[in-house]
């Protein structure tokens, strides 16, 4: 079983942007929506509980976005049902 509870760690959404980009599509231009200067608001989880209970993240945000991107690559024609 996987539980998603964050690392504590901050990250903006362009540093995510760019995660995605460099595991997914390297060549994909980001084009940013200059509109929305201010971007959103900070959603930086609190794991200081977890931490005082000796729990540490073992994988990295980029680690799991590239654990999980290989994983619908290998599984994609079985988890939507067509044939390869």
């Amino acid at each position: 079983m996987h539980i998603n509870v964050g690392t504590g760690e901050d990250l903006s959404i362009g540093e995510l942007a760019e995660t995605v980009k460099r595991i997914v599509h390297p060549a994909a231009t980001i084009i940013y929506d200059t509109s929305k200067p201010d971007g959103t608001p900070r959603k930086l989880l609190d794991v200081s509980r977890l931490h005082a209970l000796g729990w540490r993240h073992r994988m990295s945000l980029g680690e799991g976005i590239e654990h999980t991107y290989n994983w619908f690559l290998a599984n994609y024609a079985t988890a939507r049902g067509v044939s390869a």
